[in-house]
């Protein structure tokens, strides 16, 4: 089965876009990508920069997809996939809805693009011959071939093609067993039959023909385009297609010319909706139809009640009932384009490292403007690696050389431009601030990875190094008792330095933390966590790839 392709809209097929008007391009390939698992992170970040919301699943077969946006963002994501050779051919099928049809991203990684659950089927090196809609009447009038409806049974139900096998199934693992017992399958005279097989858009009679092919089928053929661009293109005068088609969102079904059909769905089940439905004593609407109502408990009844009463008061408020924002929802005021001088510094980053933090502090106290790549740790792009192999955040890059290490970091930064007199003019002062960082960088950092993740380092909890950790603290309390700051009277490069740490220990257990009888921390804490610099040093940022926008940091507004 094809992804979900939508949620509740109204999807129309239009051949002029207006400028409100969303996008929806479903898209599937059979292509081998061995390295289906390093496309994730970038192109969920170049769908998510282009306000492009939908689900694409990856796998090593191929891709499978729907997406939703605005038209020129849905090309762009398109184009960028196309790029790719491999992906160069990849064809797509358009429609238009007035409203937003989904209201977040995925990508994720599957075993198959669409699960047969066979071992060996390549429907990139195996499958059967395609056949146009405008041929496909005469091939399934031909008494020798057998034609087979690989969707499953409430698919069927509504709708199929004229004199079509219903295999009875219920999900498209079941087809290979179905195809291992059908009679119509079986061989006649030695030789195996003509088999026609056909799907709601092409993606599983794909596969299901190099299944047939696998087990010594010669002539296997399937409906180019599936059904819905049979119907799309062959007039209904000429249709041998009876009933409506079952489609993956909210439209339900369609018929010819792909206009929404008389069908409705079942919240509950997800099924369409059986003669008589409405009027059933089993049928409440988000709840159950007379198909589901006896497959559910009744305490998953009431979250289904609670689950469309909520619906319907987002619904009644016209607001979406999902935390994220969708695409046309009313949302923070963008950022102004900035665009960064030639041979502007470049600066890997993670947003909740309190490394990358306290880095970030510095350049924005310094007004270093730098285009900023946020690193998704577990994808590092291969320009961090290659500007330093060690591989960890922050890294500064500039014309002349690659700084490596927060705090080399933070004091180029300042030595360059210090407009809040973070570097203490004292040379004692600036002596008592390295000495408190390298504290806070060997001992207190050491006793906070363990405290805060005792299974990574096979402990069998982490308190002993809470309680190790709280002797710092302790000791930044009764600083903090004789003046405002750490080192004096004004917040230095020490407090941006050290706070980032203090905040991680602090938000490992919030409520012990308060607890404790350390109010000059923790109000200097709390200062820190209320200030315009943490603010800006904390803006979400999507992981950084090879072609995006570039990203100014300091942000200017």
């Amino acid at each position: 089965m094809s992804p979900l392709h939508t949620s509740p809209s109204s999807v129309t097929v239009a051949p002029t876009p207006t400028a409100e008007t969303f996008l929806t391009a479903a898209f599937y390939k059979f292509v081998t990508l061995p390295d289906y698992t390093e496309r994730k992170a970038p192109l969920l970040a170049f769908c998510e920069a282009h306000q492009v919301k939908g689900l694409i699943l990856l796998a090593h077969e191929g891709i499978n997809s729907t997406i939703a946006g605005a038209p020129a963002d849905v090309h762009a994501v398109l184009a960028y996939l196309r790029h790719d050779p491999l992906l160069a051919d990849l064809k797509h099928k358009e429609s238009y809805a007035s409203k937003a049809p989904f209201y977040r991203m995925k990508v994720r990684l599957k075993k198959e693009i669409v699960t047969l659950g066979v071992p060996g089927i390549s429907p990139a090196l195996m499958a059967g011959t395609y056949v146009k809609p405008q041929d496909w009447n005469a091939l399934i009038s031909d008494p020798d071939v057998v034609v087979v409806d690989t969707r499953n049974d409430y698919e069927v139900e509504i709708g199929t093609f004229t004199g079509a096998i219903n295999p009875q199934i219920q999900s498209f693992s079941q087809l290979p067993d179905w195809v291992s017992q059908a009679k119509a399958l079986q061989e006649k005279n030695g030789r195996k039959p003509k088999v026609a097989m056909f799907c709601t858009g092409g993606i599983r009679c794909e596969k299901s023909t190099a299944l047939l092919r696998a087990q010594g089928f010669d002539e296997v053929y399937h409906l180019e385009g599936g059904i819905l661009k049979y119907l799309e293109t062959v007039a209904p005068e000429d249709s041998v297609w009876e009933g409506e088609c079952f489609v993956f969102d909210e439209r339900v079904s369609v018929g010819h010319g792909l206009v929404p059909g008389s069908h409705a769905l079942c919240r509950c089940c997800r099924d369409p909706l059986p003669a008589g439905a409405y009027d059933s004593l089993l049928y409440e609407a988000g709840v159950s139809c007379p198909s589901c109502h006896d497959t559910t408990t009744e305490s998953q009844k009431d979250s289904a009640r609670e689950r469309q009463r909520q619906w319907e008061k987002a619904k009644s408020s016209d607001q979406a009932h999902i935390g994220a924002l969708h695409i046309g929802a009313p949302h923070k005021t963008p950022r102004k384009p900035v665009l960064l001088p030639p041979g502007a510094p470049v600066l890997y980053s993670f947003r909740r490292c309190p490394y990358a933090m306290r880095a970030r502090l510095a350049l924005q106290a310094a007004g270093v403007q730098c285009e900023l790549r946020e690193v998704a740790l577990k994808q590092k792009p291969e320009s961090l690696l290659q500007a330093s192999p060690k591989g960890t955040v922050p890294v500064l890059v500039l014309p002349e050389r690659v700084i490596e290490h927060s705090l080399d970091i933070m004091l180029w930064a300042l030595q360059g431009h210090d407009p809040l007199g973070w570097l203490p003019a004292d040379p004692a002062l600036q002596t008592d601030a390295l000495q408190l960082v390298a504290q806070c960088d060997r001992d207190f950092k050491f006793n906070l990875d363990r405290y805060k993740y005792p299974n990574r380092y096979d402990l069998p909890e982490g308190q002993s190094h809470r309680a190790q950790g709280a002797f710092f603290l302790v000791q930044l309390n009764t600083r903090l008792h004789k003046h405002a700051f750490l080192i004096d009277h004004q917040w230095r490069w020490a407090d941006a330095a050290v706070a980032p740490f203090v905040r991680q220990f602090a938000h490992a257990d919030a409520e012990w933390f308060a607890a404790q009888p350390w109010p000059a921390l923790q109000a200097w804490l709390t200062h820190f966590e209320a200030s315009a610099a943490y603010d800006g040093v904390m803006e979400k940022y999507k992981p950084w790839h090879v072609g995006q926008p570039q990203v100014a940091f300091p942000t200017v507004i």
